[in-house]
């Protein structure tokens, strides 16, 4: 592609500035007057600021990113841009403007990873930029797709477009790129199937095409690669079964095609791959038994993944044996057989098997405690198993004896009938019938009656209390008139000035960012392409788009005839009368038709938490890891924050009543912003219903919404931030999104590992994934203390969010503090003085209640919230989020009542 007009004439004045001021710049080393011009046109069309390429200094010395080779006259052959920054004015339009490059012919790395390049890629990189060696452009909020040029290219190494919005499908011309060592197009949506020329490409180490919509069988010539290191197909559409000339590769590390549609079996000519470390099956259709010699020859084996599948028959002896193997993971498949001798596993006291969910049975060996930890939830084991054993285990739903939340007699009995086999009836005589508990004698049914009737006597006495609070109430509500005279009752939703369903946009929305054409942003998502889909919110589907000025954005379609009428109508109040930089940029909105309203955002280049903690980065040597700690942190402190304003910084509290994982929406630095807003609503206060009625549920007056369902807490929010908080610790993803049985039971057997007194125990839950050391590990321990305090099933014991903020900022307090002296720990925590005092405050309650989930839910109607900005939130003030000293309202210390359950809509974030 040809440079345009523009590009070319500020090129042209460039040059004729430098060659009449040449004596006003001293640029050293760097010999060519061209190249000279070229970093300066690149530095104005890009919009960086001086500080990171400054004038009079030598740029190969002194601009940081820019690398010149001195064997050629001091040529530029190296331009990093990850990390530089950009002007105010280059940050608010941000393009796609390097035509300056055509003017660098040895150029040999061109790095933009994380800098925000949006558009396309130009067709000319393939024609002009043929030193290229390394093009990474990574995160840059690229759009389009791949230029077929790209193939002419036939020095590059390293070729890595991941996490950017491109479409389309693999050009065939790739192909080409013999000298090929990396080759990542991950987290995109390119579509088609995999180019059969791609088997020339003979020194490939890294194949990564994860997270598209890439379909049609795995390709048996990805076999043909020598050299490769990583193979990473997962979450496409891959169907067909597995080809048996992936064993060919000798070289392989890292398998990962779980999250695919691929049937059939396992097939056996995978032993030929010796030096894998890392299998990741999971998540597919395959079925089948394992292949008994399958890992006679797989000894590097670390982690193995076969989950969800429908794989069958028993477990090949030799899988148990792998010596290194830390990792096993094969619940939700149909194998079943007796689990063999596990003592000879080298990493027992570091190995974690998660057998659940299948038809294991006969008896536990006392081996299997030396391992970190073994889930064994639904299966048929049976027998004794020796006192302690669940501390490290998961043993429910067996026919075990002793053992708490076991399967029915009848369930155990027919499944041994079946394999003719004997069971032990939970070791009771035949005759008898198992107890669900000790005990069960006439002394504790006589007990038992005695219990009845005093609960009977009990609640005869509390009806009788009951209607005279009742009687009461009506008369002390019947005649508590106002200053005016009349009856006191707040107004109702929408009641100033009409309800904004009813009179439409007011003046405050109308000036509410930019006003959008249908027609705009029509062109902007390409038509509302399924392509540039991200996904179906529960408010309204969300797609990406690139304005005219190539400023890429979310937006929000949605139909006021299928979604809640007014939900666009929550956003935008919230949006007109408070800014907050933890808050999703709002930049506009398309109101004009009657039955399609669309709301614009700015779009984040990260997603959102639940698909950003495990994407890939490169190491040095080439390896993938997760998020790093540090990050986590960061995540963690940047949503508190957001949540902390919501909460305490507004006149009201305001209730989220959304937030997971995928409300946390990371932008191009990892920084938090709150997206699905579509659902707040102030707190109910004490103001609107007093104690006693939300206590014992009265009929509904005034002081409820219009459904009989009260409102939402903050409290609310604070359980699910603490679910966020230990995905961020574990790497157990899913957690804030759920409250179904298998969450509960995961929290179950996941909190006694968090205490106050123990920092080791944590270990035992840490992603694996993450490499701390041992200051670092005392952060993961605090943040892991705090999300427990979050988690206390008694919601008036959870500690406010701001304090919950103040933690996280200071996690060495947390647990410095606090953990060395348990008696001061408990006057600290009797006088609530402080905000140490007020996480752990109820910790002994904690740990010995249950871990109960609260409902989730609420008033979906949509509570006005109008008066709950203070009168200096209004227009565009920002609120600097280090500032919280200038709310002083003191909150109700008094129980929340735990909002009821939503409607089974899918939970999305907002862009």
């Amino acid at each position: 592609m040809m440079m345009g007009q523009r590009g070319i004439l500020g090129f042209v004045v460039v040059v004729c500035f430098m060659l009449f001021h040449h004596d006003q710049y001293a640029f050293g080393q760097l010999s060519s007057t061209i190249e000279q011009a070229g970093l300066f046109s690149l530095r104005s069309s890009l919009g960086l600021r001086a500080k990171e390429w400054p004038r009079k200094v030598d740029p190969c010395t002194s601009w940081k990113g820019i690398t010149c080779r001195i064997e050629d006259g001091s040529r530029v052959i190296g331009i990093n841009l990850s990390g530089l920054r950009r002007t105010r004015v280059g940050r608010l339009n941000p393009q796609f403007s390097v035509d300056a490059l055509t003017n660098f012919t040895f150029l040999d790395t061109f790095n933009a990873s994380g800098f925000s390049l949006p558009g396309p890629i130009p067709t000319w990189f393939g024609e002009k930029l043929l030193s290229l060696r390394v093009l990474d452009l990574q995160f840059c909020s690229l759009t389009g797709s791949i230029p077929a040029s790209l193939g002419n290219l036939g020095n590059l190494t390293i070729l890595n477009l991941s996490g950017n919005n491109l479409n389309g499908i693999i050009p065939t011309s790739l192909g080409q790129l013999s000298s090929l060592s990396v080759f990542d197009l991950s987290r995109n949506s390119f579509t088609g199937f995999i180019p059969a020329s791609f088997q020339s490409i003979g020194n490939l180490r890294i194949f990564d095409i994860s997270s598209n919509s890439i379909t049609g069988p795995i390709p048996p010539s990805l076999g043909t690669f020598p050299n490769l290191q990583v193979l990473n197909l997962s979450r496409n559409g891959f169907s067909s079964s597995i080809p048996a000339q992936l064993g060919d590769l000798s070289s392989l590390v890292d398998l990962d095609i779980g999250f695919n549609s691929l049937s059939g079996s396992l097939p056996s000519d995978l032993r030929g791959l010796r030096s894998l470390q890392k299998m990741m099956v999971g998540d597919n259709a395959l079925s089948g038994s394992l292949p008994d010699n399958l890992f006679a020859t797989l000894t590097q084996l670390q982690f193995v993944v076969l989950r969800n599948n429908s794989l069958s028959g028993s477990i090949p002896d030799l899988l148990w044996s792998i010596p290194e193997l830390r990792l096993l993971d094969i619940s939700y498949n149909d194998f079943s057989g007796v689990l063999p001798n596990l003592s000879s596993s080298a990493n027992a006291s570091t190995a974690v098997f998660n057998l659940s969910h299948n038809q294991f049975y006969g008896n536990l060996a006392s081996e299997f405690r030396r391992f970190s930890f073994t889930d064994m939830t639904d299966n048929y084991f049976q027998g004794r198993v020796s006192e302690g054993a669940d501390r490290n285990s998961s043993l429910k739903g067996n026919c075990l004896q002793k053992v708490e939340s076991q399967k029915r007699l009848e369930d155990c009995s027919s499944f041994y009938a079946s394999k003719n086999l004997t069971f032990d009836n939970f070791g009771l005589p035949n005759t008898e019938q198992p107890l669900p508990t000790p005990g069960g004698s006439r002394k504790s049914n006589k007990r038992l009656r005695y219990v009845l009737v005093g609960v009977f006597a009990s609640l005869g006495f509390i009806l009788v209390l009951i209607g005279l609070l009742v009687l009461c109430l009506c008369i002390f509500r019947r005649g508590a008139p106002d200053q005016r005279g009349r009856g006191v009752s707040p107004a109702p939703v929408g009641a100033e000035s009409g309800s904004p369903s009813a009179v439409g946009v007011s003046s405050d929305y109308a000036n509410l960012g930019e006003k959008f054409t249908h027609a705009e942003l029509q062109k902007a998502t390409g038509e509302f392409s399924d392509l540039n889909l991200i996904k179906h919110g529960h408010s309204g589907e969300l797609f990406r788009g690139v304005l005219e000025n190539g400023s890429p954005v979310v937006v929000k379609k949605i139909d006021v005839r299928l979604a809640k009428k007014d939900s666009h109508m929550i956003e935008m109040e919230l949006f007109s009368r408070a800014s907050h930089t933890r808050l999703v940029p709002f930049l506009g909105h398309c109101l004009d038709h009657e039955h399609e309203k669309l709301l614009v955002y700015k779009y984040m280049p990260n997603g959102d938490l639940s698909n950003s903690l495990y994407k890939n980065v490169k190491n040095e040597d080439g390896s993938m890891q997760s998020l790093d700690w540090i990050t986590r942190l960061k995540i963690a402190i940047g949503a508190a924050e957001g949540l902390s304003f919501l909460h305490h910084e507004c006149s009201l509290p305001i209730v989220h009543r959304d937030v997971q994982a995928s409300s946390i929406l990371l932008d191009d630095k990892f920084e938090v912003r709150l997206g699905s807003l579509s659902d707040i609503c102030t707190q109910e206060g004490d103001n609107q219903q007093n104690v006693i009625s939300r206590l014992l549920r009265l009929p509904q007056t005034s002081e409820q919404g219009a459904s009989s369902s009260p409102s939402a807490t903050c409290a609310y929010d604070v359980y699910c931030f603490g679910k966020i908080l230990l995905e961020l610790v574990t790497g157990k993803m899913g957690i804030s999104a759920s409250s179904d049985t298998n969450t509960n039971e995961w929290l179950e057997q996941t909190l006694p590992y968090i205490s106050i007194y123990e920092r080791e125990l944590v270990t035992k839950i840490v992603d694996p994934s993450l490499i701390v050391d041992e200051d670092l590990l005392e952060e993961v321990w605090a943040m892991a203390v705090v999300a427990r305090s979050c988690l206390n099933p008694k919601p008036s014991k959870r500690p406010l969010m701001r304090y919950i903020l103040q933690a996280l900022e200071n996690p060495l307090k947390v647990v410095r503090e606090d953990n060395s002296n348990s008696a001061r720990l408990i006057k600290a925590a009797s006088s609530r003085g402080s905000w140490n005092a007020a996480l752990f405050g109820s910790w002994r309650d904690s740990s010995s209640d249950i871990v109960s989930t609260p409902s989730q839910g609420g008033n979906r109607e949509g509570n006005s919230f109008k008066q709950s900005f203070t009168a200096g939130s209004q227009g565009s003030v920002q609120y600097n989020v280090y500032d919280r000293s200038s709310s002083n309202k003191k909150f109700s210390r008094d129980i929340y009542p735990e909002p009821f359950e939503f409607p089974a809509t899918e939970r999305t974030n907002v862009n």
